[in-house]
């Protein structure tokens, strides 16, 4: 397959060419390095077998669909995107600029190279607003009803989708995916809580928890999510598919296992709950496992395990620790 990844040289879409490149796929990478790092592709690009062509490009901009055109990938995984929700409500405009004007260059390219599918990065945490928690967790029956601009932007590009579905046959699938974490998560991130706690967790710096650390969310792992995206490019056609484990996690309970993976005894700092911030998030992964074949396999404590020795090994590497 002759795939191409926008957002590649990020946290889940690095991960993502990693496992491409493995399963000896040719892979083009779309990243202008705002939020990405040439690092997390330093194994890709170092690889004699691997065939990897990086290009670094604003998704905005014009060259973006003559460029796909002329590598004519056969899939391409559409996960580059503003993605910080925070973002979005001080400045909506360049959100949708990005999310929404961005992905219609993605499809613009898909259309002209005559590729065979778009395989979306959606947003499960902003996609379904504030459901009653008698939803949880959630299906993707529910009305898509986004009370953030990032929300907004996102849901107007799955109706492009649709939209490019019906006029010129391109294929889509989409992921609304849960709070993924993982080794290469930004710990300066506005959603990498689990990088965030591991990076304070290992300097002995405080950590911050925003309310009373009850409200819960689902945290799927980097490599579980990856899975999804390698199996939709082949199914759940017109679909979007929640990739979440079904199951909720406190803050608090993240924290106190946390805590204790990093060898550590400290009580967090409790602040006033941010405005907005959802209390409860879960998603129902059932249509995933029934159209895709997927389910999650990582347990939450290997997952954390693991992202605490990447961080590790990272500031080790820079002589921070």
């Amino acid at each position: 397959m002759r795939a191409l990844v926008t957002g590649g040289a990020g946290f889940i879409g690095s991960t993502l060419v990693d496992r491409l490149l493995a399963e000896g796929h040719s892979v083009d990478v779309i990243d202008d390095l705002s939020t990405g790092s040439l690092s997390n592709l330093a194994g890709a690009r170092a690889s004699t077998d691997a065939d990897l062509s990086f290009h670094r490009l604003d998704i905005r901009s014009p060259e973006v669909v003559e460029l796909i055109t002329r590598r004519a990938p056969e899939v391409i995984f559409h996960l580059a995107a503003q993605a910080d929700v925070r973002v979005s409500v001080t400045d909506p405009v360049f959100d949708a600029d990005v999310n929404l004007l961005g992905t219609l260059r993605i499809l613009e390219g898909a259309r002209g190279a005559g590729a065979q599918r778009v395989v979306f990065a959606a947003s499960g945490g902003t996609l379904y607003g504030e459901p009653d928690v008698s939803e949880l967790p959630l299906k993707e029956s529910l009305p898509q009803h986004p009370l953030s601009p990032y929300g907004v932007s996102k849901k107007a590009a799955l109706d492009y989708l649709v939209a490019y579905r019906e006029l010129h046959s391109l294929e889509f699938a989409a992921l609304a995916l849960a709070n993924v974490y993982g080794p290469r998560q930004d710990p300066h991130g506005e959603a990498g809580v689990v990088a965030i706690f591991a990076e304070r967790l290992l300097r002995g710096q405080t950590v911050t928890i925003f309310g009373d650390g009850e409200q819960t969310r689902d945290f799927v792992y980097v490599d579980d999510v990856v899975d999804g995206f390698v199996r939709a490019a082949t199914k759940g056609g017109g679909l979007v598919c929640n990739i979440g484990t079904g199951q909720e996690t406190s803050v608090n309970t993240l924290f106190r296992e946390m805590a204790v993976q990093a060898g550590v005894e400290v009580e967090p700092e409790y602040k006033p709950l941010r405005a907005g911030e959802l209390a409860r998030n879960c998603l129902d992964p059932t249509r995933a496992g029934i159209q895709l074949g997927w389910s999650p396999w990582t347990e939450l404590g290997a997952g954390t395990a693991a992202t605490i020795e990447f961080v590790r090994s990272r500031l080790v590497e820079a002589g921070e620790l």
